[in-house]
């Protein structure tokens, strides 16, 4: 589903120059569940991104299903997004302006679909999460637990194959992050979701298929 092949980030400013990933080479099967660990620092994010497609290389190539990468237009590169990746991200990103039917809803707004089935599509995400009782609520009026259910809502609204979650428990206390974790494996699990999630967190790390660790840049494990 996703190939990585001696993948090279270096971000460069007049005086400095930082190699944030090196020759890093990975393939992630459909179905599989992999966490990524490793010291802050070590290149886990700006990894996601480029599984993404939020950030590009310096150097290597991008492979996700059949689709090589290195070639696409950014509305390309952005439509593709939309269709194929979710992100969930630690600190949840809602609009808490938006109602948290609308905050789900948002992916959709990039696609021909009615409002109707913008809305049933997005009460449907959040049926799966166990939040139907709250799509009047705003991100505000909800716990840390909550808003990250709608963050998942949010990402799986558009029913990518790819879930990419970045210390999507990060910012919970235990209890909240194994709920969190057990939507996650529901959605890899029932659905067949692939799903990458970078994780400081040991014991969330095992219930995954496959553990990746970082230092510095490079691929230790």
């Amino acid at each position: 589903m996703i190939r990585l092949q001696n993948i090279e980030k270096v971000y460069r400013t007049d005086t400095v120059e930082t190699l944030a990933l090196n020759s890093v080479s990975l393939d992630i099967a459909k179905g599989e569940f992999l966490s990524v660990m490793g010291p802050s620092g070590c290149g886990k994010s700006t990894l996601l991104n480029i599984m993404g497609l939020l950030d590009m290389p310096t150097k290597g190539e991008i492979r996700i299903g059949d689709n090589k990468t290195e070639n696409l237009t950014d509305k390309q590169l952005a439509q593709f997004r939309n269709k194929t990746i979710g992100f969930i991200f630690q600190s949840y990103h809602l609009i808490n302006d938006l109602k948290v039917i609308d905050n789900v809803e948002l992916p959709l707004l990039y696609r021909s679909l009615s409002a109707k089935e913008r809305k049933e599509l997005a009460g449907k995400a959040l049926e799966k999460v166990g939040l139907s009782n709250r799509v009047k609520h705003f991100p505000t009026q909800l716990s840390g637990g909550q808003k990250q259910r709608v963050a998942i809502a949010r990402a799986i609204v558009g029913r990518p194959e790819i879930i990419l979650a970045d210390e999507p428990t990060g910012n919970l206390d235990s209890a909240m992050g194994n709920e969190i974790m057990d939507i996650l494996l529901q959605l890899n699990q029932r659905d067949g979701t692939t799903i990458v999630m970078v994780t400081h967190d040991e014991n969330m790390a095992k219930k995954t298929h496959r553990l990746v660790r970082l230092f510095d840049g490079s691929q230790v494990q």
